[in-house]
């Protein structure tokens, strides 16, 4: 009988914490050292040396570690489980491959020096992904540290967030922690703006009431206290029962599909309760309404719920050239002009328009709007009989005025689609 053979030993070295004494014998026993050049200068192993690889684009990277004939210290910063090399390392060659030598990571050394815990704060990553999410992070949520890349760093987040009004943030730029250049600042998003910004590694975002609070069980952003979703009508404050019935805001937020990361616009919005409801499902949204009373309703609606919501006082479809691209768009009810309002949304929108309205005659102009913006055209009517109480214990159904509630969905070539038909090609 043959005993099963003994697991071999990791081949591949991850090294976050700071070099010390004890790593030599990891520099000098490695056939392969990669790292970027700040790294390998520290470890006394030249960039041009036959055993050094310049950490730049993964693949060629990986194939020499893949090629390599004996240990291989890869030499990183912080955790490089978190964001890190790791989970490339670990994709190539598997986990079992891996000895990871974490140190303290970036995000964690940055709360430190301000002083923050931060098993609430929400973590994103600019590095080689589309920006847009770590901006409309910053504008939902209010205690966010973003990885920086070229094109997301202080002054873009400090733009971002200046593109959409009523939003309070405060930014800390924490550059090269741990290292001889360590410079942490606090500044306002109009003052990263107008700055250039160098080698910087996290940025927190950080709004009113990103302080301490209260003991978590759970890590993340903080979840409304109430759950779920389709929030009922009482919930929100609301002049002459002019607010998004529960079953219509139900279905029109499962069709817009509000996510962390992306952007909404609520346009018409009312009492605001389609806005709230997609911030408190982690978006970032902008609501936009003409009434004057109208948009202080939102104010006051998102602030009894803790969001953040983007409230413009303007009629759109002007009053939406100034804003940035919404991932998907809610639009509720409207006049003649409905079709127009359409029509400027689907320019914008990068994945979802969702129209509610009451009055048949609009519904076609409504469809054809989306059709020629190439969107899909959907929709149903809707109509609830909820259950109300009668004398003696007993209950009737209570008609709620039907809706019809359209959505579309951007047509991408790699569907086959002809949007003038519907049909497919």
């Amino acid at each position: 009988m043959t005993s099963a053979a003994a697991p071999s030993a990791p081949r591949i070295t991850v090294l976050g914490a700071a070099l010390a004494p004890e790593h030599r014998a990891l520099v000098d026993g490695a056939a392969l050292v990669l790292g970027a050049r700040r790294h390998l200068d520290a470890a006394g192993v030249p960039a041009t040396a036959a055993r050094a690889v310049v950490l730049g684009p993964l693949a060629p990277a990986l194939d020499r570690v893949a090629a390599a004939t004996g240990p291989v210290l890869v030499l990183a910063s912080g955790d490089p489980g978190f964001f890190g090399i790791v989970r490339a390392l670990a994709e190539r060659f598997g986990p079992e491959a891996l000895a990871v030598r974490p140190g303290a990571g970036s995000v964690a050394e940055a709360f430190a020096r301000v002083g923050l815990p931060w098993d609430d704060a929400v973590v994103v990553s600019a590095h080689g992904r589309d920006p847009r999410t770590a901006f409309n992070v910053c504008r939902a949520q209010r205690k966010v540290a973003v990885l920086t890349a070229p094109g997301a760093g202080p002054a873009e987040i400090g733009a971002a967030l200046l593109a959409v009004p009523g939003v309070e943030r405060r930014l800390v730029v924490a550059t090269d922690l741990g290292g001889p250049g360590e410079s942490v600042r606090e500044l306002t998003p109009a003052q990263a703006v107008g700055q250039d910004w160098p080698g910087v590694h996290v940025v927190l975002c950080l709004g009113p009431g990103a302080g301490v609070g209260a003991m978590r069980a759970l890590a993340g952003p903080e979840r409304p206290a109430e759950g779920g979703w389709g929030l009922p009508e009482d919930a929100f404050e609301h002049r002459d029962s002019l607010v998004t019935k529960a079953e219509v805001r139900a279905l029109a937020l499962a069709r817009l599909g509000p996510r962390p990361g992306e952007l909404v616009w609520d346009v018409g919005a009312g009492s605001g309760s389609v806005a709230v409801e997609c911030a408190r499902l982690g978006a970032a949204v902008v609501a936009v309404e003409r009434a004057e009373d109208g948009a202080e309703r939102v104010r006051a609606n998102a602030a009894a719920h803790g969001v953040d919501v983007a409230v413009v006082h303007g009629s759109a479809p002007q009053a939406l050239d100034a804003l940035p691209e919404p991932d998907a768009v809610f639009v509720g009810g409207g006049g003649a002009d409905l079709p127009a309002i359409v029509t400027a949304c689907a320019a914008r929108a990068r994945r979802t328009v969702v129209v509610t309205l009451v009055a048949l005659d609009r519904v076609a102009g409504v469809r054809a709007a989306l059709r020629a913006s190439g969107f899909t055209a959907e929709g149903v009517q809707l109509q609830a009989s909820r259950l109300a109480p009668l004398p003696g214990e007993v209950v009737r159904l209570a008609a709620v005025n039907p809706v019809f509630v359209l959505w579309g969905t951007r047509i991408s070539l790699a569907t086959g689609v002809d949007p003038t038909s519907g049909a497919h090609t």
